[in-house]
């Protein structure tokens, strides 16, 4: 019988994300007692901006000579709007039914790119999707519970994720993944400082801590991540990555005595399993990579 040999590496990289993940929704959710969704995407771009500094100063004759400035900013307008969405639903709902409709992502990508980028429908992916569907209405319970209007925000979260997925892939072909990042600094810093004018409120001490936090945690979780898939296969990562839905159930338990909702492990399990499933069935025929959720 063949054995698949886990990496200790790629282990303790994707380690690395899933406390990274959850790391940011603690600090996000902390920040968010204190200040707007706005002004909390603002300083965690200040802080990227900060830590990538000196790579951006190594950068900038590319900077300058950037070709695809249109696609990066549209790229950026429609990924802070996922981060803002994604956001609104961490200071509003269990953390665990965040993470659980996060996990459509890769799903959404999978649809956008077929009707964008003229990809491949397979069996796989219209299968995945379908299990994805039935784990969302098993997570949300339309008719048995009310639908709270932060758990949709956290669909179309998914489904900003997802289209910045499908941009970045077509920016790929210009621009390297360094100089992709720090265009996300430079242009959500002023975005992020412009829409919390109106209501800014200047943080405490109390808050620099989860500022710092929430920025550092907000590059490490996609550089781990990256780590972790350069040195494993997704097939491999993915099931790991999954274990961030239990555990920020735990996270969410005893922080903030959230309920150990069963059917909200269901459902995330049965999404999991559409786009696991889906991923197993594409390598056995060409190679595919499904995209990993991001915050």
């Amino acid at each position: 019988m063949h054995q698949v040999k886990l990496p200790v590496g790629g282990a303790l990289w994707m380690a690395a994300s899933l406390l990274s993940f959850i790391g940011m929704a603690v600090a996000a959710r902390e920040l968010s007692k204190f200040m707007s969704i706005f002004e909390i995407l603002f300083f965690r771009s200040l802080v990227g901006l900060i830590i990538l500094s000196p790579i951006i100063y190594r950068q900038r004759a590319k900077l300058r000579r950037a070709h695809d400035l249109g696609l990066q900013v549209a790229r950026n307008v429609v990924h802070f709007a996922g981060q803002y969405a994604w956001t609104v639903g961490v200071a509003a709902l269990p953390l665990v039914k965040v993470f659980a409709l996060e996990f459509t992502t890769p799903i959404w990508v999978s649809l956008l790119a077929f009707l964008f980028l003229k990809e491949k429908l397979s069996t796989a992916r219209v299968l995945a999707a379908i299990g994805g569907f039935i784990g969302v209405l098993v997570v949300l319970r339309p008719g048995l519970d009310s639908i709270e209007p932060a758990a949709l925000i956290v669909l179309l979260a998914a489904m900003g994720y997802a289209t910045s997925i499908i941009m970045v892939k077509k920016l790929t072909l210009t621009s390297s993944p360094a100089i992709i990042v720090i265009w996300m600094v430079l242009l959500q810093l002023p975005l992020g400082l412009g829409l919390s004018l109106a209501q800014w409120r200047t943080p405490t001490l109390e808050c620099v801590p989860w500022i710092l936090m929430l920025g550092i945690t907000g590059l490490s979780a996609h550089f781990a991540m990256a780590k972790a898939l350069s040195v494993m296969e997704a097939s491999i990562a993915i099931p790991i990555d999954f274990f961030r839905v239990p555990l920020i159930a735990v996270v969410g338990f005893f922080l903030y005595s959230e309920p150990l909702e069963i059917w909200v492990l269901v459902g995330a399990l049965i999404i999991f399993a559409s786009n696991y499933l889906s991923l197993r069935m594409e390598q056995k025929t060409p190679p595919a990579s499904v995209p990993s959720s991001t915050g």
